[in-house]
């Protein structure tokens, strides 16, 4: 799949479990009514499972810019994932999760359903608010294990 150019994401969750995030490019959007995302994050992960149980998550989609950012939240948090957080600006919208301040687009909504598919889980997330970067900005897409900017159109 390295060979497949994706969006690059930066999935987060906050709530009674705790806060968390990981870099992820297995999402898709599933359904216009209601609207909803595929989210796949590795089972084995922290933030699967802190999504799980928060049952809340962000789907940030991460501009060209947002390079490092990726890097930070793909690495093991080493026992103190909140540092993670310092890189970028943070606020929130409806559920609470972290959500990117100028993220090309920003998905926050509520894990209705999971389902688990050898390493990973596919997770149904019901969007309850949206963001997006204005003026629009370019994407970050990872192809052949590198971090790539990408235009869309």
């Amino acid at each position: 799949m390295s060979r497949v150019a994706a969006t690059v994401f930066v999935v987060t969750t906050d709530g009674p479990a705790g806060r968390h995030g990981a870099t992820a490019t297995s999402i898709a959007s599933l359904t216009d009514e209601p609207p909803t995302l595929l989210v796949c994050l590795n089972v084995w992960s922290r933030a699967h499972k802190l999504a799980l149980e928060n049952r809340v998550l962000a789907v940030n989609t991460l501009s060209a810019s947002d390079q490092a950012l990726a890097r930070a939240f793909s690495q093991p948090s080493g026992g103190v994932p909140d540092e993670r957080f310092d890189h970028g600006e943070w606020h929130r919208l409806a559920t609470g999760a972290p959500v990117l301040k100028g993220s090309v687009a920003a998905f926050d909504g509520r894990v209705v359903s999971a389902t688990m598919v050898g390493t990973h889980s596919a997770l149904f997330v019901e969007i309850d608010a949206i963001a997006f970067a204005e003026p629009s900005r370019d994407g970050l897409a990872y192809h052949r294990r590198t971090y790539k900017p990408f235009t869309a159109g």
